[in-house]
């Protein structure tokens, strides 16, 4: 499902883009430095050097604005994995690919600014988490074509979506005494997937990789 966009109003001058980069970028920093509870508009305003009007502009309130980063992590989160797989020393096959969804997970979770508390969502009650249907939308697209799969396979929908539930799950517990992330438990996570998914993904699609 098509969720609301968070915007009031959607930049469409390279100066107002760069202006909600700026307020953005100014939210991910304070999101590191303060968290989500104590994070405020004028406290973004004043970080990113904008007035506060600037932030009203765009944005009714802190949520809307987390949203907002929340859905251009997961734009950066595709473009990276796009890049992955589109190189030319690119590995062939879904397991490789498997193992660049995860890694360039990690790589977001141990440098990108706020992403720790504002990954693919906001802070919010388990019955509104919808973030990792999103997410998983967004790799069965991306991985479609590469793979030869097809992606308005609602069985493999759902398979692709309790993949990243359980991939979360255990990245969640994998980052929760070790800031790096245990490597332990991240090798299990590529485990358990590559189990998974193989009953799904090696059954003979273009491009797959062979058992």
């Amino acid at each position: 499902m098509q969720q609301p966009t968070p915007f009031r109003h959607v930049p469409v001058q390279q100066r107002s883009a760069r202006r909600l980069a700026r307020i953005l970028d100014a939210c991910a920093e304070l999101l590191d430095e303060t968290g989500y509870e104590e994070l405020s508009t004028r406290a973004v305003a004043d970080r990113a050097g904008v007035p506060i009007g600037s932030v009203y502009r765009f944005f009714p309130n802190k949520r809307a604005m987390a949203e907002a980063l929340a859905r251009r992590n997961l734009d950066a989160y595709a473009d990276r994995i796009t890049a992955r797989l589109t190189a030319p020393d690119a590995a062939a096959g879904w397991r490789a690919a498997m193992d660049v969804v995860i890694d360039e997970y990690l790589a977001m979770k141990r440098t990108v600014p706020g992403f720790t508390l504002v990954e693919f969502t906001v802070p919010a009650p388990p019955a509104d988490r919808r973030a990792n249907y999103d997410v998983a939308d967004r790799l069965l697209a991306l991985l479609a074509a590469p793979l030869g799969l097809d992606a308005a396979d609602e069985r493999l929908r759902t398979a692709v979506l309790v993949g990243v539930e359980t991939a979360d799950a255990l990245l969640q517990l994998a980052f929760r005494t070790d800031p790096g992330g245990d490597a332990a438990i991240v090798t299990e996570c590529k485990e358990l997937l590559r189990a998974y998914l193989v009953r799904y993904l090696d059954q003979g699609a273009d491009g797959l990789e062979g058992r």
